[in-house]
């Protein structure tokens, strides 16, 4: 899905129309809901800033917002290739049905790729078996990796606090 429907569809998903949310952003008087018309439409594309905020209203991690265009299935084959190259994910043939799944040489058990994919999978697991609800399954991915509880992950600092403590250490040095 492109931004555009990604905006709209969090939108919906609270019950906002294009009005509110615009001016909720800030936008003023008929600006508002014609700005947000022309995100959704993909007239204009937002700047990171503002797709943060939209994550803050939507409750979602922004990079929910901005997955890949994969609006089209060529689209997302092309993602799908890239992945390909990037992370190791493989097709393979199980029982003349197509399955993606990571190159173990490339993807070792453990890794990062691996982890996250047993996290998905965990709760995909979960919905099935009616351990937890569609609503609870869409607020793990659209706030992962905030609610992710499979994984221990350290979490890192921002690039701005890192570099502030840097500079602060210099000072006192």
């Amino acid at each position: 899905m492109a931004i555009g429907q990604r905006i709209k569809y969090f939108r919906n998903r609270i019950g906002m129309t294009q009005k509110q949310l615009g001016e909720k952003l800030g936008f003023k008087g008929k600006t508002s809901d014609v700005r947000m018309a022309q995100y959704e439409s993909e007239a204009r594309v937002p700047k990171i800033d503002l797709v943060k905020e939209m994550a803050q209203i939507f409750d979602v991690d922004a990079r929910a917002i901005t997955v890949p265009n994969i609006d089209t299935y060529v689209g997302l084959m092309h993602t799908l290739f890239a992945l390909e190259d990037m992370y190791g994910l493989k097709i393979t043939n199980v029982e003349g049905e197509p399955y993606l799944c990571l190159d173990r040489s490339i993807s070792a058990p453990g890794s990062s790729a691996d982890e996250m994919l047993r996290a998905w999978m965990q709760q995909a697991d979960k919905l099935k078996n009616g351990e937890i609800s569609k609503e609870e399954y869409d607020e793990w991915r659209y706030k992962y990796p905030a609610l992710d509880t499979y994984q221990k992950r350290v979490k890192v600092p921002s690039q701005e606090l890192s570099d502030y403590f840097v500079q602060e250490l210099s000072k006192k040095k």
